[in-house]
């Protein structure tokens, strides 16, 4: 997947709820210190390096921190909501091309929304990906953009269309309000 605002090989995980020192404090806590940081627009994030962490934990701790292992210090229910998005290669492993078993850990779904504890939607990006997912969550905005559906003529059209997963992105991007300069 390739993204305008997110370089290539890295992973970002949005908070929506709580402060930049606060999700900072929590990764670093975990041993999982960030390259980059920053908020705006109500949404505080990290970014992590492919090369120097593994996606899969990075992937988990997001939707952790949406859960009850931390309603003790977030609050009851837990208020926080998480965008994760990598930008890594789709994982080629046997296992992961079913979109409801895990990947690996080097290559977790290139986007995860989680609240209360739990991954709300999860897929992988581009190329066609989107149609293997989990969830209901921008459904109606693929639909309409003929990302996903029985009938996607832009693909047919348009040699390439959302190869790089740049219009999902954008979707994602507009669906959360998520700043685009992580």
């Amino acid at each position: 997947m390739t993204a305008p605002f997110i370089a290539p090989d890295t992973f970002v995980t949005y908070a929506r709820g709580l402060d930049l020192p606060t999700l900072s404090g929590v990764y670093t806590d975990l041993g999982l210190p960030s390259r980059t940081q920053g908020a705006s627009d109500g949404w505080a994030w990290l970014t992590h390096d492919a090369a120097t962490h593994t996606g899969g934990d990075l992937a988990t701790q997001a939707g952790y921190l949406t859960g009850f292992r931390y309603e003790e210090r977030f609050g009851r229910p837990n208020p926080l909501e998480t965008v994760f998005l990598a930008s890594t290669p789709a994982c080629e492993c046997p296992h992961g091309q079913n979109f409801m078993v895990p990947h690996c850990e080097a290559h977790p779904f290139h986007f995860i929304h989680s609240r209360r504890g739990f991954s709300t939607t999860y897929f992988n990006i581009g190329a066609r990906r989107e149609t293997r997912r989990h969830g209901d969550l921008l459904v109606r905005e693929l639909l309409a953009a003929g990302i996903v559906g029985r009938e996607t003529p832009r693909y047919e059209a348009e040699p390439g269309f959302n190869a790089d997963g740049a219009v999902t992105l954008r979707i994602i991007t507009g669906h959360f309000g998520l700043p685009s300069s992580a």
